[in-house]
């Protein structure tokens, strides 16, 4: 990796000299040149995976898709999403907002107090070596967002952003960046505050999210694609995650409309297991919510990108009712789902 590392410095270097620095320098910035090399080697990380997404999970979609792509503008407002989050937009307003304020917290507990520590120092002489160290902090990530991810699925307000990302029918490896805005900042507050609290290094936490990133893009390729009887078990695969994003199955409990759902799981589908929460079925279901559908009111999620982060507040405050459902009967958890075109969902091989 040491290789990679001088590699990816001097790459970052040279963005910050011939593009960056002149271009703080003229917007009379020069005090933020630290926040401003930082936020280079995330704009770096970003296109570095848009290369790869294009290049080898785009060449897995086109190999075998998991449906027919028939609505390519919500996949281009799903890219717009996946530009503004990867290449430095997104970053940029955590490095002036949520980051100097969790560092005032971390700060503020110190001084009261409150202790901190490193994760990696639990065990030394083993954990703190570099690549084991790195293990243990995606683990602990991976646990985080799974909880993370099930407040989404459990609590109405935070639903009301996160269906957001749900609402994506024509699901893509673009699709995972298709987020609420205020959802996007509670989710990544939680995250680095909590990167400060156990001793998460810089350079660390720019790699654990770019991997995490990526193998989220895996799990939401167009791809019909199994890691097999243990691979499943072991990491989230398109298949896992798709059941996740079903109608009726992966997003709501064993009554119509009641939240909860299955595999929460991130990366690593061990916290499934181990809080009961998986579900390894051998499908491939249309993708939604259950709301989106005529027959249960037609709620409207929004087309463009503007139009879907107002209707997400409109939801949040209670301000966009659909009618009552009407029609079929409940769908418990795990039962068969409901295609919007009335067809039957198509079976899967792998």
């Amino acid at each position: 990796m040491d290789w990679f590392t001088d590699l990816f410095g001097q790459a970052q270097q040279a963005l910050f000299e011939s593009v960056v620095q002149p271009i703080v320098f003229n917007l009379g910035y020069g005090n933020l040149l630290e926040d401003a090399f930082d936020a280079t080697g995330w704009l770096l990380v970003g296109l570095l995976q848009i290369v790869v997404m294009l290049a080898v999970i785009g060449a897995l979609q086109r190999w075998r898709p998991a449906e027919a792509v028939t609505d390519r503008r919500a996949i281009r407002v799903d890219i717009l999403y996946t530009l503004i989050q990867r290449l430095g937009l997104f970053r940029l307003a955590m490095f002036f907002s949520l980051e100097p304020l969790a560092d005032s917290l971390v700060s503020e507990m110190r001084m009261q107090g409150i202790p901190t520590f490193q994760l990696d120092a639990i065990w030394p002489g083993v954990t703190d070596q570099a690549w084991l160290s790195f293990i243990v902090y995606l683990l602990a990530f991976d646990l985080l967002q799974y909880w993370l991810h099930r407040a989404q699925h459990s609590w109405n307000w935070w639903w009301s952003l996160h269906s957001l990302h749900h609402s994506q029918r024509q699901m893509t490896m673009w699709s995972d960046s298709r987020n609420h805005l205020l959802d996007d900042i509670l989710i990544d507050g939680a995250v680095v505050l909590v990167a400060r609290l156990i001793g998460v290094g810089p350079g660390q936490f720019v790699a654990l999210t770019a991997i995490s990133q990526l193998l989220e893009n895996l799990q939401h390729a167009n791809l019909r694609v199994s890691f097999g009887l243990i691979g499943e078990r072991l990491l989230v695969s398109p298949r896992f995650h798709r059941l996740h994003h079903s109608i009726g199955i992966g997003h709501e409990g064993f009554g119509r409309g009641t939240l909860g759902g299955h595999n929460f799981a991130v990366l690593f589908p061990v916290w499934d297991v181990i809080f009961r929460t998986s579900n390894f079925e051998d499908r491939w279901d249309p993708t939604g919510v259950r709301d989106q559908l005529p027959e249960e009111g037609g709620r409207d999620y929004g087309s463009g990108y503007w139009s879907q982060q107002w209707l997400g507040l409109k939801r949040l405050f209670g301000r966009d009712k659909i009618a009552p459902a009407h029609g079929g009967g409940d769908t418990p958890a795990g039962g068969a789902s409901i295609d919007i075109t009335g067809r039957a969902p198509a079976g899967g091989n792998d």
